[in-house]
């Protein structure tokens, strides 16, 4: 999904932002200790924030799914040529690049944090194969302990992309035309949300792999591809129904979220129109700044964990171990981890991308890069 293309999609910003920021309170609930000194204060915000608030994470598998049908196949239709090697790249770079760079600052924030505190919430020093499987996102696979809060998912998200554009390289393989294309996309979808609805998905020793969560990123897939025409609107239902059984069998609240976001995004294109009067009577500034805050939610993502350790650690040190002084730590936390994010966003996490899209339209190829721009 290129950035002009976002600057349509004010709802997806808004879901992005809620999302990101969700996060960033759940986990300051979840680890402490500022958390656990504040919860007298609002027990029952900080017990919702530390579990039942994890669910947003449905947010990012469902928009995830929906973002990547409309970049890689708009309209249902495949854009040309499929180069799979190319693109997995790219989107790995997109993901590991910034990863990296967030990585060195929790390691270092965990460092400093275990000298003030002795604390379950803080990583061990990594090793160097730890580091090695966290940089080829493949840590949760090979069951190494996590370096960062919310790192898994960013393992996930490529891998789902990677069985999204797999499944359709498959089918431009076989397939001879357009309407072909069109036809047999969605169903590989279905299949695979169906699977993961009735069977994957209720065994939580999957939890570490795509298949998984294919049953809320499939259903953000066909969401987006069933403007596109009478069969993916079909495909979209039957997949929902997959799910509605699925839930039938046993009912679990992530997936019963991501089923009804997905709903959510399927009406909200098929009235866009009127969404679009919406938001220009709310204001091209204000769209403006919800775009913003939609761009920052990955940075803010992978910086609020070595904020939140280091706040904590300080607090923790410095201030008493009191409910007020400890809730207005974790307010503290919020902000710093939201104006990191959008430090990080400017001064490294945007330039990377800028040098990526740079690299792409060079015409590189996996391995063989036909010229490797500076970043800058």
């Amino acid at each position: 999904m290129s950035r002009h293309e976002s600057k349509r999609l004010p709802l997806i910003d808004l879901l992005k932002v809620i999302a990101s920021q969700l996060v960033v309170l759940h986990h300051l609930a979840f680890y402490g200790p500022m958390s656990d000194h504040a919860a007298p204060l609002m027990p029952g915000l900080i017990h919702w924030l530390a579990d039942p608030a994890r669910m947003v994470v449905q947010v990012f598998l469902v928009v995830g799914g929906y973002l990547a049908a409309l970049s890689l196949a708009p309209e249902g239709q495949l854009r040309a040529p499929m180069r799979v090697g190319s693109r997995l790249f790219e989107r790995y770079l997109r993901l590991a690049l910034p990863l990296a760079l967030a990585l060195l600052l929790a390691i270092a924030a965990a460092a400093v944090a275990r000298g003030w505190m002795d604390h379950h919430s803080i990583p061990d020093a990594p090793r160097p194969m730890q580091l090695v499987w966290h940089l080829l996102l493949a840590q949760d696979l090979v069951g190494e302990e996590a370096l960062s809060a919310g790192i898994w998912y960013i393992a996930i998200d490529l891998q789902l992309y990677a069985a999204l554009l797999l499944w359709m390289a498959l089918v431009a393989a076989c397939s001879k035309g357009r309407d072909v294309v069109r036809r047999v996309l969605p169903w590989g979808v279905v299949g695979a949300v169906a699977w993961s609805a009735l069977v994957v998905n209720r065994d939580a020793g999957w939890d570490v792999s795509a298949p998984y969560f294919f049953a809320a990123n499939g259903l953000g897939v066909l969401a987006a591809w069933a403007r596109s025409g009478r069969a993916a609107r079909i495909a979209f239902g039957v997949a929902l129904c997959s799910v509605l059984v699925g839930l039938s069998q046993e009912w679990r609240d992530r997936l019963a979220l991501a089923a009804a976001l997905a709903c959510v995004l399927w009406c909200w294109q098929a009235t866009r129109g009127r969404w679009i009067v919406v938001a220009t009577s709310v204001g091209t500034r204000a769209l403006g700044r919800l775009h913003h805050l939609g761009q920052i939610s990955y940075a803010v993502f992978l910086m609020h964990f070595p904020v939140c350790l280091i706040v904590n650690a300080a607090f923790n040190v410095w201030v008493p171990a009191e409910p007020w002084p400890q809730a207005f730590g974790m307010l503290l936390a919020w902000a710093v981890s939201a104006w990191a994010g959008a430090l990080f966003h400017r001064a490294a996490e945007a330039p990377l991308m800028r040098w990526v899209t740079r690299c792409r339209a060079a015409g590189w190829q996996l391995g063989r890069p036909a010229q490797w721009p500076t970043i800058g």
